[in-house]
């Protein structure tokens, strides 16, 4: 790539572009095929970025016309601050675009909507095997040490 991709917000118009995308960004993790989301959460995830009253939000990575990431986060309020915290929930990249600067780029998109929504911090969760990201997080951010736990309900 010879340049910087541009990042900014999704539009309508990049459905066609963004559903591959998002398409691979959910294989990544497993849900594909006989697990994959059902088609209604995918137009409901679509929806909200287009809705006002929604604290969801998405940023793409552009170069040439063509969409080579995204990035889906979230605002939400929290007993330790005042201000909300932004969740980046999820990033994903082309195979193509990988190793980069994309992933950077979108990451750094993140970071600066939530300075401009007056968030004290951007935090995210990746899998413990996805090393290859892991690396570039570790540069753009610190590790804190903190484990999940879940109940599917």
């Amino acid at each position: 790539m010879s340049s910087e991709p541009s990042i900014r917000f999704v539009t309508r118009q990049d459905y066609d572009q963004w559903l591959p995308l998002w398409d691979g960004y959910n294989a990544f993790y497993g849900r594909s095929g006989a697990t994959a989301l059902a088609s209604e959460i995918t137009q409901m995830t679509w929806s909200r970025f287009f809705d006002a009253y929604e604290p969801m939000h998405a940023l793409v990575a552009e170069h040439d016309g063509k969409l080579l990431g995204l990035t889906h986060y979230l605002f939400h309020r929290s007993t330790i601050s005042i201000a909300p915290n932004c969740y980046l929930q999820d990033l994903f990249t082309s195979e193509a675009a990988r190793g980069k600067g994309v992933g950077r780029a979108l990451i750094n998109g993140v970071y600066e909507q939530a300075r401009r929504a007056g968030s004290p911090r951007v935090y995210w969760l990746t899998h413990q095997t996805n090393h290859t990201a892991m690396q570039l997080y570790d540069k753009v951010a610190e590790h804190s040490g903190f484990v999940v736990y879940r109940k599917q309900l």
